[in-house]
């Protein structure tokens, strides 16, 4: 019995060091999971999170090249609601929407189009009680920053090219993937993401899932006019396993939410009951190396939306 017992536990014990240190996290889980791999540990679960062409980035606007061929993209298919719900998740790690594959996006100096998949956001610290009454600030959280700053939130729009089937197959490829970037600052409500935001009370925890009725969405992007300001660089996913083949757009018009709608991410957890509130859930900025961003436009405006004080300070704590 004892031989048995002993056996039985060695297995666990190699089940267990098979795993500690092979999940990936956010530096925001740490505490509650200090073996899980933060991101400066990425690598140690895919080698490719430490190539050279990593992405979030910095944009530094001083050092932005102009591209003539970066006009306005072309949107198909973005105003339609689409037959087929929409698959809303907690994962884990975001909220990531799974979406019918119909829309798509071309021009804009991409090579061919690309079909949407799904789209999913990063942000901070969603709300913070201050030491007056009723006043609450945030901490951003957005992943790309321009001239070192960040917004409260940033919204990824995932595409693969349209002549594959899924993400696998897409990644096979040097250009598999598209991803549009909005920042979301914090402004007047949005009435167009209510239904999404109304949700998210249903997947609180990770694995749980709810089906919602599709949005056009153009309705959850600033107006189209206002999309032809945008910087363009080849990067890679930013979580593992950190695939180099994404081609990245980042609008400068960013997506508003009310302060009262950023809170309700609050409600959000990394995993069950009780587990660590999901905040933070971003990558850190990644070395430029050798390549280049591209602008659409020959003026370069500096960003306008200036960071909370709250937020200079607790983020040099």
């Amino acid at each position: 019995m004892e031989l048995l017992f002993f056996a039985l536990f060695s297995l666990h014990i190699l089940k267990t060091e098979a795993v500690v240190g092979s999940h990936w996290c956010y530096r925001s889980q740490k505490c509650e999971h200090p073996e899980c791999e933060g991101p400066h540990q990425w690598h140690l679960t895919d080698t490719a999170c430490k190539g050279d062409r990593q992405s979030p980035i910095n944009i530094v606007t001083r050092n932005v090249v102009y591209d003539k061929s970066l006009k306005p993209l072309t949107f198909e298919g973005y105003d339609g609601k689409g037959p087929a719900k929409w698959n809303m998740e907690n994962n884990g790690h975001t909220v990531k929407v799974t979406l019918d594959a119909s829309p798509k996006v071309g021009g804009g100096g991409l090579a061919r189009k690309y079909k949407a998949v799904e789209f999913h956001l990063h942000w901070g610290v969603p709300s913070v009680q201050q030491s007056s009454p009723g006043v609450q600030q945030y901490l951003p959280g957005s992943e790309h920053s321009i001239d070192g700053e960040k917004h409260a939130m940033e919204l990824h729009l995932v595409h693969i090219r349209d002549d594959v089937s899924d993400v696998t197959e897409a990644k096979k490829y040097k250009d598999g993937l598209a991803v549009l970037a909005f920042f979301i600052k914090v402004d007047e409500e949005n009435k167009n993401y209510a239904t999404l935001l109304n949700e998210l009370e249903n997947i609180k925890y990770k694995g749980q899932t709810v089906q919602i009725d599709p949005l056009p969405l153009s309705s959850l992007l600033p107006p189209r006019e206002d999309l032809w300001r945008y910087y363009r660089y080849e990067g890679s996913l930013t979580t593992p396993d950190c695939y180099e083949g994404v081609i990245w757009t980042i609008f400068e018009k960013p997506v508003e939410l009310s302060l009262a709608q950023l809170a309700q991410f609050a409600a959000l957890h990394f995993d069950g009951k009780n587990s660590t509130p999901m905040m933070e859930n971003f990558r850190p900025a990644q070395p430029l190396h050798e390549r280049e961003v591209s602008w659409s436009s020959t003026s370069v405006l500096l960003p306008t939306a200036p960071l909370l004080l709250l937020s200079c300070i607790l983020s040099s704590l």
